[in-house]
């Protein structure tokens, strides 16, 4: 039968089934300049295009996973804090990016398909691949180790150790989560912005394709594309690194199908290793702790876990002797709230350990915003009001801060005559202060403008009233005493932080006619009418009505 067939056709090879395009997935959490690079220079031909950031929906990650999207390339634009969150530059925006949500991804069953055949990453954002630990536990440590009887030396080899093993730098976090992947693009320090690196990208398209796409190893064009901006490359943890168990130790804590006594267990054994172990995971350990309600009770695992730590005296001595000894406030806070939450501290020991804290803080001669910030956030709730007494060196304005913050009214008053000073930092700690502590009385605010009001033109002043406008202003005095400030100022600044406080306050007490008239008669700076400041801009709500 087949004879009379061409030789030809019987000896035809079959066509090579067409490759399947590559999957592109970017999360924009930022600019697009990046993302829309790859999409005009790749085409729809080869590579296929996901968004996977759903505006306005928060769970938009969980909803890749669902949908089964297997990423071939993972294109992250976005800022990034250094160490837990990629976010973006407007305020508008919703949309942000936990890095402890990319390790649950990484590690949770949940989501096996979504990181399964990724061949590169690309992070387009500051200090991705930054080689430097970024949580200061180092030089903690360091101090930690020379007490415990550390050579210098010796102290450096084994902090390397630590930090490495734990995932203390960007650099080792991403090759953490982003395991077995050959290759992950990112910066050491400083990125370019999204306009910037879009125009790096077209260029680079343009005079090498996709040559170097997708291919499994570092792309020599494109770091010498981006080499003057810090952009380097390193692969994902695979088993054989030296550094592989921390990896299993980020899942111990990361994956979602394990059970809550589990991960607790996993706690108590890091309380049993070197401190310094504890303390790099405090991040972890303490999402753990706030992840925990009353029904863990009803875990028998995690209930006898809990009630094992509760009875573990060393461990309990270490965390509390290091949290003692640590000058990082934030470190030492962490630390303390650790012991009251497993039961080695009672509240009324914890408050006390958070007092005895903050007054060590307020001896302190260079004591400053970061202290006022932090005394007033640990007593929200208003627990330690009048753990602070004023001190024969009642100290500065920081100091007074601090105490007001801990609910002396006279510090208060002293805090708030600060802002009507000339000093830039006084006014800085009192606007720290007023960001926790807000005017709410009608009498005080009345008093502190009529204050604002009496001082002389310039700077400070300017000052003083943006620290007014963060308040929601609607009482009538205040609003005629503002409006009477913008008529006899002589500086355009002033007016403008005046036209500021209007445009947020309710201004019903006041008509809005005359308001108008006198924002356009009584101008300092004609010359930048309709130039679209805060001015122009209530001239124009006004005259919306």
């Amino acid at each position: 039968m087949l004879a009379g067939l061409p030789l030809g056709a019987a000896a035809a090879p079959k066509a090579a089934p067409k490759a399947a395009p590559k999957t592109v997935c970017t999360i924009t959490v930022n600019s697009p300049d990046e993302k829309e690079s790859f999409r005009r220079h790749l085409g729809e031909k080869d590579y296929r295009f996901v968004e996977l950031v759903e505006r306005g929906r928060p769970d938009w990650l969980d909803s890749s996973c669902r949908a089964k999207v297997a990423c071939d390339i993972l294109v992250i634009s976005a800022h990034y804090d250094g160490g837990n969150e990629f976010f973006p530059d407007s305020l508008d925006a919703r949309e942000f990016l936990p890095v402890s949500e990319l390790e649950r991804v990484s590690c949770s069953g949940s989501c096996p398909t979504l990181f399964s055949r990724l061949k590169e990453v690309y992070l387009f954002g500051c200090n991705t691949l930054n080689p430097e630990p970024h949580s200061g536990a180092t030089a903690e440590l360091m101090r930690s180790l020379v007490r415990e009887g550390y050579t210098k030396e010796k102290a450096e080899r084994e902090l390397q150790s630590l930090a490495a093993a734990h995932g203390e730098s960007s650099r080792d976090r991403m090759r953490q989560i982003f395991t077995g992947v050959p290759v992950i693009y990112g910066f050491s320090s400083s990125a370019p912005l999204g306009p910037i690196a879009g125009g790096v990208l077209d260029r680079y398209f343009r005079q090498s394709g996709d040559r170097e796409i997708a291919r499994g190893r570092p792309g020599s064009r494109l770091l010498a594309a981006f080499g003057p901006m810090s952009m380097t490359s390193v692969p994902g943890l695979t088993p054989a690194d030296p550094y592989w168990q921390s990896r299993l130790d980020m899942c111990q804590f990361a994956d979602e199908r394990r059970p809550i006594g589990a991960k607790l267990a996993f706690v108590y054994g890091l309380l049993q290793r070197h401190i310094g172990e504890a303390r790099l995971n405090l991040d972890r350990i303490r999402r753990l702790r706030e992840s925990l309600d009353a029904s863990v009770r009803d875990d028998p695992l995690a209930a006898q876990v809990l009630e094992v730590i509760a009875r573990d005296e060393d461990a309990r001595d270490r965390v509390l002797d290091y949290a003692r000894q640590t000058d990082r406030p934030d470190t030492r806070v962490a630390m303390l709230d650790l012991a009251r939450d497993v039961g080695w501290l009672t509240r009324e020991a914890h408050r006390d350990e958070l007092a005895t804290m903050l007054r060590e803080l307020q001896a302190k001669r260079d004591a400053g915003v970061a202290e006022v910030n932090l005394a007033c956030r640990l007593n929200a709730d208003r627990s330690l009001d009048g753990r602070l007494a004023e001190s024969k060196d009642a100290g500065g304005t920081a100091q007074a801060a601090m105490r007001a913050c801990l609910g002396s009214r006279d510090a208060r008053e002293k805090t708030l005559q600060a802002l009507l000073g000339p000093s830039e930092t006084d006014v800085q700690l009192a606007q720290a202060y007023l960001r926790h502590r807000p005017v709410s009385d009608p009498a005080e605010l009345r008093d502190l403008t009529q204050g604002i009001s009496a001082m002389p033109a310039g700077p400070a002043q300017v000052r003083a009233l943006e620290a007014l406008g963060r308040h929601y202003v609607s009482d009538g005095d205040v609003l005629r005493r503002l409006v009477a400030l913008y008529g006899q100022t002589s500086s355009a600044a002033v007016q403008s932080a005046v036209a500021g406080i209007l445009l947020r306050a309710d201004r019903r007490a006041l008509s809005a006619d005359k308001l108008r008239e006198t924002l356009i008669s009584l101008r300092r700076d004609a010359s930048s009418a309709g130039g679209g400041g805060t001015i122009d801009a209530l001239i124009g709500l006004l005259g919306a009505r």
